[in-house]
């Protein structure tokens, strides 16, 4: 069965959605497993962050492989493990639904390679693997190394005022999942959580929570890594694409 884009496998204990460009060989179960791959010597490395991450080097593209875990207070009582209320609320399966959808529109996010569930009794886990984005790294990363430049502030501004124009709440928006390659080229990942809805007060949750997170991690960095002509750019390029 084909939908939004993929090809739904069911397996042994739930689904799978793959891009058919992408699925082959190793059977689709393995796609999911960082020891598959570390086997063959195509694990790179391990990302950071509060969910398991890892980078995979394919021919002739790179994945990144995510397997969903939860945060805060209910992660002491299960760390990966959701209630399940159908197939359609499968946290992965929404991600990649939206991927695919934005990626049509031509925007700025990795393309949806592959999802997979695997349920036991009222619970399940799951997976996602994107494109990994060549040559980007978080902005968090940057900041840390050096001072970006108003350029750089205006672009990012203006690639979240482009998802804001096509209406994506992004339920995360922060300083990590905003990415910059070696050009300055913008990106945004991690859209667990996220979905397509009209203009509303969710605009200005997103504008304070990255807020918030550029202040948060500035505090340790140099003065100059967020000074207040730093958000002023960053504002004037979202006016410029504002929705």
């Amino acid at each position: 069965m084909t939908t939004d884009g993929g090809q739904r496998i069911a397996t042994a204990s739930g689904a799978m959605l793959a891009d058919p460009e992408f699925l082959g060989n190793p059977a689709p179960e393995e796609l999911f497993e960082p020891a598959f791959w570390a086997t063959r010597g195509e694990l790179l490395e391990v990302a950071g962050g509060r969910g398991a991450a890892w980078f995979i080097a394919t021919t002739p593209h790179q994945w990144a492989l995510r397997h969903y875990r939860r945060g805060g207070f209910i992660a002491r009582l299960s760390q990966d493990r959701y209630l399940w209320c159908g197939e359609k609320r499968v946290r992965a399966f929404a991600e990649w639904r939206l991927l695919a959808e934005l990626t049509r529109r031509g925007l700025p996010v990795p393309r949806p390679v592959a999802a997979r569930y695997q349920r036991a009794g009222p619970a399940y886990r799951c997976d996602l693997i994107t494109r990994r984005i060549s040559g980007a790294r978080p902005m968090s990363a940057a900041l840390a190394d050096a001072a970006l430049d108003g350029p750089t502030w205006r672009a990012v501004g203006a690639t979240v005022a482009q998802l804001h124009a096509a209406g994506v709440d992004h339920a995360d928006l922060n300083a990590h999942n905003i990415l910059l390659d070696a050009q300055r080229a913008v990106s945004v990942i991690d859209f667990d959580r996220g979905r397509l809805r009209a203009p509303g007060a969710w605009v200005t949750r997103n504008l304070s929570r990255l807020h918030r997170s550029l202040a948060k991690i500035s505090r340790e960095l140099p003065p100059d890594r967020f000074a207040a002509g730093a958000w002023e750019s960053f504002l004037a390029g979202y006016e410029t694409r504002r929705p």
